[in-house]
């Protein structure tokens, strides 16, 4: 007689009543499967949890993430769009379409209305990650179970969620798994629709299949396709057996699936009328017209390739022979045991057709789920974005698909999971009662308790197989994690209140690209506001919608790039607006050995500038500048001035020249706004420059950093109101 496992027995023990214990022991006495599953689920919900929260604690390299956490904390204000006003340039997330001062993403709302969920309840949408991966591992399980049986069901669940793809790509804030949720949710109740002829299970389909449309339309409808064409099928032959009168059980469930469908197309349409003006223009199209599925010219922002035919088998023939060998279980071994998974499910539809058996719902369950074999790939070559997750192409640990794997094809880990297992769970059950001698019992044990032990030894061999591939994309993000931590330490250790935080912009006037931890709340309102630093006037109609708040610039040194091993040395520093009739300043740089002498220039955006040398000069320069009106001066130079705008950057460089030619420059910039008296964003951007006079944030000036610069190199700058 069964017992419970001690985890299940655990949970069992703690229900109210004695009745409903009893009756949870009788059930898993006889059937022990489905609480297998559960907890296989559970275990499975808990790996991707503590990967989200430990390996992607800042998120990873793929920025798409932040497009759906920011548009999660909308939806929980009620919002689809974000309402920027002037000031949208400023607060433009990554991947939002910018139309007036109205701000909208360009991805559909529901992977987002997921992750909300558990912002609004616990506070952490990590949670929603942990969910979909264990619903993912549990409708596996029921899936397989109607393709062959409940014990291929419970292999076919570990195998996917052992599958590197499944546990690396679910630990993000990505739409591929939750899509996949909803896919599998349409099969599972397609497929028991027709094996109980159930229509609130065809309804339930047609519901899931919508959501998963209205989440990745391209996505949902190439899983959709193979239980499309079935649905038809059926449809077909009940009405010329039995015409329409009485109605035809199949029309009747495959019209109810059809209809729940077309509701969420009626409400994608809406949403997109909503949002662009017209229902048939997608916010991705809006985003990036040529960015869809099809051949020809392909573009998106800067990014632009003709992508033709031989470019998308090339591509897609990489990304597939990635799959089966780095991203399902086991890699080339779970594939092998899928194609034998097909091979034993042909055989049995064979010798069923030679022994006049008759179709079963177990076939067509088998058939629409090998179907996708078909639709996935073929459909995937009439989109770009295979190639775009390639670095080099034939290079497996290279761009986006060394670290989330292909993607786009997530939904094939469906399939060649439940027919590994089929293949895996048919050999042993052909191989125990070889091994056993006989049968019926022998020294070895039952062939079918023979055929348990090889399966899970089996599975044991392939989880020693898959660590490896698991653990070298863990590894890549992980490396990302920690330039992540490293670049946040300082917003890290400050509390934020009533503050403003400017931003820079390595990628152009995007938020959250690549800073997708430092998001605003929909209302730009919350404790921190975070604003682009891209320009005087910007930054001072920033500075002027703000005008209670305290304060920030975080930059670093160095230069930012993809590379997870180039780490930056962050800097955040507190600003003020200081103004008067005039200002005065001072600037002091120290000089190095060796310098003979130094060049001063004070330079605005609006016209020319005015400078002078300092020869010999001794260990510090100090230069004396002044703001009057709309005038800049240096004190050294009299009589001569340059024009400042009504919004303009003033920039101070002393370049200190060496004998042989060999240059260091101390560069200063500030923002400057001249109506009204003069004002000044202080302090202002100091960099250090070697052999160039603007080497920009590589040369950013680090004054607690004592390991940042040469010796004899300081900068101090003082400001005086007037």
């Amino acid at each position: 007689m069964r017992s419970l496992p001690r985890p299940l027995s655990s949970l069992v023990s703690r229900l109210p009543g004695d009745r409903l214990r009893a009756r949870l022991r009788d059930s898993y006495r006889r059937r022990p499967e489905p609480f297998l599953a559960a907890l296989l689920a559970s275990v499975a919900g808990v790996a991707v949890f503590l990967v989200a929260t430990s390996v992607f604690e800042f998120h990873s390299s793929n920025h798409d993430e932040a497009v759906y956490l920011q548009q999660a904390a909308m939806l929980l204000e009620g919002q689809l769009e974000l309402f920027a006003g002037d000031l949208a340039g400023a607060f433009r997330p990554w991947f939002f379409v910018a139309d007036g001062g109205r701000l909208y993403p360009k991805y559909a709302p529901v992977p987002a209305a997921m992750y909300a969920v558990p912002m609004a309840l616990f506070g952490e949408p990590r949670v929603t990650l942990a969910a979909v991966a264990a619903g993912n591992t549990f409708l596996v399980y029921l899936l397989a179970s109607m393709v062959a049986d409940r014990p291929v069901g419970l292999v076919a669940a570990a195998l996917y969620a052992a599958s590197p793809l499944a546990l690396v790509t679910s630990a993000t804030f990505l739409p591929y798994a939750p899509t996949t949720f909803l896919n599998l949710a349409f099969a599972v109740a397609y497929v028991r629709g027709i094996r109980e002829e159930s229509l609130p299970a065809a309804a339930l389909a047609g519901v899931a299949i919508g959501l998963a449309a209205f989440a990745r339309p391209f996505t949902a409808l190439l899983f959709a396709l193979p239980f499309v064409a079935h649905a038809g099928y059926r449809t077909v032959v009940a009405l010329r057996d039995g015409g329409l009168r009485p109605l035809q059980s199949p029309v009747v469930r495959h019209t109810v699936t059809g209809l729940g469908g077309l509701a969420f197309v009626g409400v994608t349409l809406a949403y997109n009328a909503r949002l662009t003006g017209s229902p048939l223009t997608f916010p991705f199209e809006a985003f990036a017209p040529l960015d869809g599925p099809g051949f020809g010219r392909r573009h998106i922002l800067s990014h632009a390739i003709t992508y033709t035919p031989e470019v998308a088998l090339r591509a897609n023939g990489y990304v597939l022979r990635y799959l089966t060998t780095r991203w399902v279980v086991a890699g080339p071994v779970g594939t092998l045991l899928a194609a034998a998974g097909i091979g034993t499910v042909l055989r049995r539809w064979v010798r069923r057709r030679r022994t006049g058996g008759a179709w079963t719902p177990r076939d067509d369950a088998a058939l629409v789920l090998a179907g996708l074999f078909v639709t996935i790939p073929l459909g995937n070559l009439f989109f770009w974005g295979n190639y775009n997750v390639l670095g080099t192409p034939s290079d497996p640990t290279d761009g986006l698909v060394s670290q989330f794997g292909p993607i786009y094809h997530f939904d094939l880990l469906v399939p060649v999971s439940v027919f590994a297992a089929v293949g895996l769970v048919a050999g042993w059950r052909w191989l125990a009662p070889r091994l056993s001698g006989s049968p019926g019992s022998s020294r070895l044990g039952s062939p079918s308790r023979l055929a348990l032990l090889g399966v899970l030894a089996s599975l044991l061999v392939l989880g020693a197989l898959t660590a490896p591939l698991v653990a070298t994309p863990l590894e890549r993000n992980a490396a990302h994690t920690e330039k992540y931590e490293a670049a946040y330490e300082p917003i890290e250790a400050t509390t934020f209140e009533n503050d403003l935080v400017f931003l820079p912009t390595p990628y152009g006037d995007w938020q959250n690209h690549p800073f997708q931890y430092l998001r605003n709340d929909p209302g730009f309102d919350g404790p921190v506001v975070y604003a682009l630093d891209r320009g005087p006037a910007e930054n001072f109609a920033v500075l002027d919608a703000y005008p209670d708040r305290r304060y920030h610039r975080y930059t670093y040194r160095g230069e930012w790039s993809p590379d997870p091993g180039q780490h930056v040395r962050p800097k955040l520093e507190g600003l003020d607006v200081r103004g008067g009739e005039s200002v005065t300043g001072e600037t002091v740089v120290g000089v190095p050995p060796r310098v003979d002498r130094a060049r001063v220039r004070l330079s605005t955006g609006t016209d020319g500038h005015v400078e002078y040398t300092v020869d010999d000069p001794a260990d510090e320069v100090a230069v004396s500048w002044s703001l009057t009106g709309d005038r800049a001066r240096l004190d050294a130079v009299p009589g001569e001035s340059v024009r400042v705008g009504e919004t303009d950057r003033v920039v101070l460089r002393v370049t200190l020249v060496q004998p042989d030619g060999s240059t260091l420059t101390y560069r200063q910039e500030a923002d400057v706004r001249t109506t009204g008296g003069v004002e000044v964003v202080w302090p202002p951007e100091r960099t250090v420059c070697p052999l160039t006079t603007d080497c920009g944030t590589e040369g950013t000036y680090l004054p607690d950093d004592p390991d940042a610069h040469r010796d004899g190199v300081f900068f101090r700058t003082r400001l005086r109101v007037q």
